[in-house]
């Protein structure tokens, strides 16, 4: 299977996790987007060196994937696709910034180590929460809450119609990769030159296409919002569930939770 072929499988998997009936997958929209904004504001705002500080955080997205029964061996993979970004971010930390923090066994560890590793974490953090985010609500309700929250309805659009097409654009391209397969001999047809018209003729095509569409729309009386007829009901637990996480991640923020756990055990042992 292509790569363009295994991107839209695994999106359109994500929407048919969003379709589920679980507690997680029924609570509100602008319930779950308020929480993951301020799980990530808590996490991003932790000091560059921060690295054990983070760790009660992966609460939040284990919790939520374990109660909406989304696999983990999916989310693992979807991060590690996305983890190399974060690998090159931080990869000139530990020679740029030598000087040492943290002695731990004997052994000095430099600030460098400790400020990459904290990138990586915090990375892994924060995109399983949006992932999550997006495997319990669907990218369209992720779309609506914003709409809700009064963001601009030109950028919900965007990320609607960008979402939306995706899969019409991988369509496109993998019929297109089809053909150019199929007329192949042997090595012609596979050169560096011939995947540079196909993106050309590519690119040509999605100019059209967008032309149809918009027209097709305009002719619907599209006047630049998408409008949802799915309703929004704010309940007593959704309101429970963002009070809860936000506050368990203030407590996350300001208390040593890891240092607090671990004086609990060392003086239960005693």
């Amino acid at each position: 299977m292509s790569s363009v072929a295994r991107g839209l499988s695994t999106l359109d998997r994500l929407d048919r996790l969003a379709g589920k009936d679980t507690a997680i997958h029924r609570v509100d929209p602008r319930a779950k987007v308020l929480a993951t904004a301020v799980f990530i504001v808590c996490v991003v705002s932790f000091d560059r060196y921060e690295v054990f500080g983070l760790v009660p955080f992966a609460l939040f997205p284990v919790v939520l994937a374990a109660e909406a029964d989304v696999p983990f061996g999916f989310l693992a993979r979807l991060l590690a696709v996305a983890s190399p970004f974060a690998l090159l971010v931080g990869v000139f930390n530990p020679l740029l910034d030598r000087d040492p923090l943290v002695v731990a066994g004997g052994v000095a560890i430099a600030g460098g180590w400790l400020s990459y590793a904290s990138i990586i974490l915090r990375f892994l953090l924060t995109v399983a929460a949006a992932l999550v985010l997006t495997a319990t609500t669907s990218f369209a309700g992720v779309c609506l809450a914003l709409e809700r929250f009064r963001v601009p309805d030109v950028l919900v659009t965007q990320f609607l119609l960008l979402y939306r097409y995706i899969f019409v654009l991988g369509d496109e391209a993998l019929r297109m990769a089809r053909a150019r397969s199929l007329r192949a001999v042997g090595s012609r047809g596979m050169g560096l030159h011939v995947y540079a018209q196909m993106l050309g003729q590519l690119l040509l095509r999605t100019f059209a296409r967008a032309q149809r569409v918009y027209v097709a729309m305009k002719c619907r009386g599209f006047d630049g919002r998408v409008r949802v007829a799915r309703r929004l009901r704010l309940r007593a637990a959704d309101v429970a569930f963002v009070v809860g996480w936000s506050a368990l991640f203030v407590v996350f923020r300001f208390v040593d939770v890891t240092e607090l756990v671990g004086g609990l055990i060392v003086g239960g042992g005693r």
